[in-house]
């Protein structure tokens, strides 16, 4: 089954309303070329690491402009959107939540997934402590599609395999990985992991990235990725931020599998350390 799908890369900045009014037009350009299903990145309406003022614009999942503005540009194009993240008022907690979204073509909230690994590291001169602000998720989640089963993760989840197998064996025959990487990890590991994220799971792996230098001081890797379930670069966009569209074809997924069973293959089994 062929599928031909949309990449947004995006320079997020500080400013919601300035990053909905943009997500509008890449969506209904990505449209424009006959995508079927968008991607966005991690962090598509803020990415701003200064906690005090990001606190002034992010809002309850009702009330976020982005949010509302990108489900009405499903809805007014008709395509499929996976939002990457959003940065939201978590409903249990005095936190923020890290929450990804499916949206229909009837601008409706097919699924959501909140990023369950958060980015706690220190990089030589940068450090991030995302538990600092925000609230874990629980919970690994396939949504439907009319094209095949998709499963959700967020940026940092890309370095835990169990979790893309366990989406895998759940019946993923995509898998989202929207990002916002740094430049240093994604210099060293970002085409490595998700490369192996494919591989191991024989899925289609779609990752729409952050990129450029950022309002708030950061600055992101980019090169959002397509990767079949072989572990080929079908679509690298580089630095540039932009709109990108590729046909991938979902048959893919069972002639990987068929190649090296490797989901059938897997094995409980024990550890003997010291």
């Amino acid at each position: 089954m062929n599928l031909r799908i949309g990449l947004i890369q995006t320079t997020t900045g500080i400013d919601p309303l300035v990053e909905a009014e943009g997500l509008a037009l890449r969506i209904a350009e990505a449209a424009a070329q006959g995508a079927q299903i968008i991607f966005t990145p991690e962090m598509s309406g803020l990415l701003d690491r200064d906690r005090s003022r990001a606190a002034g614009h992010v809002r309850a999942e009702a009330n976020d402009i982005v949010l509302a503005a990108v489900r009405a540009a499903a809805a007014q194009h008709r395509v499929w959107v996976q939002l990457g993240s959003l940065a939201l008022r978590s409903e249990t907690s005095d936190k923020f939540v890290n929450r990804g979204f499916l949206i229909e073509p009837t601008g409706a909230v097919q699924a959501r997934y909140a990023k369950i690994h958060l980015f706690d590291v220190a990089l030589g001169s940068e450090s991030w402590r995302e538990s600092a602000a925000y609230e874990a998720g629980e919970e690994a989640v396939v949504a439907a599609t009319p094209w095949g089963p998709l499963g959700l993760t967020i940026c940092y989840d890309i370095r835990f395999p169990a979790l893309h197998r366990a989406l895998a064996t759940a019946g993923a025959a995509m898998i989202a990985v929207p990002a916002a990487f740094t430049r240093p990890t994604g210099a060293a590991h970002w085409h490595v992991l998700l490369r192996a994220r494919a591989i191991e799971t024989g899925c289609w792996v779609i990752a729409a990235a952050q990129t450029g230098e950022h309002a708030d001081g950061r600055a992101t890797y980019g090169h959002s990725l397509v990767v079949s379930p072989w572990g080929e670069v079908r679509l690298d966009m580089g630095e540039a931020p932009g709109v990108g569209v590729i046909d991938i074809d979902l048959g893919e997924v069972a002639i990987a599998r068929g190649k090296v069973p490797a989901l059938e293959h897997g094995r409980e089994f024990r550890v003997t350390a010291p």
